[in-house]
């Protein structure tokens, strides 16, 4: 190790908020009105125009929006739904909520995503719908993907807990599929701490995730405690407790006014760790192909083993040493206790996945991050590579 200082201690991610978050959720606690409401219904309509579609439906999680849109898509028992076994166990685990069966996917080597040959070749009469996920913010292939489900009559939901805001061929992701879904958890590239959001731009699905988010209760049931309201409710479905509150929606909405700068800030970044990395052998640097933009939600770096003395675990444990924490996306979902007992995938079933996962990290990139946190993130990467390479 050379001898700059690693005192300082550069975190994985830091959420980038303000004054004009504190102030607009304690606007929302003087009102009085906690949880879904005004606040939460003007984030959903901001939301919608953010990205270009007809609806946007708030959730407490993408975990939620997922569910909800399969519900929506009427995903049953013995029904399989295809996932890239590359992603976190929440993109399965709706699947199973259902009595249906998730069907892992290989990945495409260069970008991680969802690989169109493999869903092809995954594809039987059980199958419903697939889900692709755009890793670390950088869109799927959805032109190819949407080929496929409209030849084998399946429906596309999008993970797009990545992906805001991310663009394929000049369209916002949350505009190209029936039903997209996104995350707002605390690390995500917009956050209200726990949280999700649903789009589509079809009217029936909007209604029936509108009725389904709240115990399956008629739309208007949240008035029911305000003066514009009624005590009277109809139960119309079996739903779930899914909506997200005005306080979280106050975030929101001043992280949808500052997500451009944000994401600009992260550009600056992935475009400085690009500069210092590229030319380096024992790195890849992730590639972006053309038409597409991403939201750099992660900075994944791989590492080409063969010409390092280390592998990817001790790489992790010597940047810690030097005051950097990273994080790893995804231990494939096959390699997983649950899925290999409830549904007897072994190692080996996805070579491509598996061989990405042992040789990839990711990197600080959050938009408050400072310049000598950058700078001390490019300084520790160059020097393991510099000790350890062969």
């Amino acid at each position: 190790m050379t001898t700059k200082s690693v005192n300082l201690q550069v975190p994985f991610h830091r959420a980038d908020l303000g004054d004009d978050e504190v102030n607009a959720v304690a606007r929302v606690i003087r009102s009085g009105w906690l949880t879904m409401g005004a606040e939460t219904f003007e984030f959903e309509r901001r939301f919608a125009a953010y990205v270009g579609a007809s609806h946007a439906i708030a959730v407490s999680s993408c975990t939620a929006a997922l569910h909800l849109a399969l519900e929506a898509v009427g995903v049953s028992r013995g029904d399989e739904v295809l996932v890239p076994t590359t992603t976190f166990t929440a993109t399965a685990e709706v699947v199973t909520y259902f009595g249906a069966r998730p069907v892992f996917v290989d990945v495409d080597p260069i970008r991680m995503n969802i690989d169109p040959h493999d869903v092809e070749r995954r594809i039987t009469p059980r199958t419903r719908a697939i889900i692709p996920v755009h890793f670390a913010g950088t869109p799927c292939d959805m032109t190819e993907i949407i080929d496929i489900a409209t030849r084998h009559d399946l429906r596309v939901i999008e993970d797009a807990a990545h992906a805001l805001p991310s663009s394929y061929k000049d369209k916002r992701i949350g505009t190209i599929s029936e039903l997209t879904a996104f995350s707002f958890y605390a690390t995500k590239t917009l956050t209200t701490g726990e949280g999700g959001m649903i789009t589509t731009d079809n009217e029936d699905y909007s209604r029936r995730l509108q009725v389904m988010r709240l115990h399956g209760i008629g739309r208007d049931a949240w008035k029911r405690y305000n003066r514009e309201g009624s005590w009277f409710y109809e139960v119309l479905e079996a739903g779930f407790k899914y909506n997200l509150t005005d306080l979280q929606a106050a975030l929101g909405v001043v992280q949808l006014e500052k997500c451009d700068d944000m994401n600009a800030a992260r550009e600056r970044i992935a475009a400085r760790y690009k500069s210092a990395f590229e030319e380096l052998d024992a790195l890849q640097v992730p590639a972006m192909p053309g038409g597409r933009t991403t939201s750099w939600h992660l900075y994944v770096l791989r590492l080409r083993l063969d010409r390092l003395r280390i592998d990817r675990n001790r790489f992790i444990q010597e940047l810690a040493d030097r005051g950097v924490s990273t994080s790893v996306h995804f231990i494939p979902l096959h390699l997983q206790p649950l899925y290999q007992r409830d549904y007897q995938y072994r190692p080996g079933d996805f070579p491509v996945a598996e061989r990405e996962y042992e040789r990839s990290l990711s990197l600080p990139i959050y938009s408050a991050m400072r310049d000598e946190e950058i700078e001390h993130v490019i300084w520790a990467v160059t020097d393991v590579v510099a000790t350890w390479s062969r």
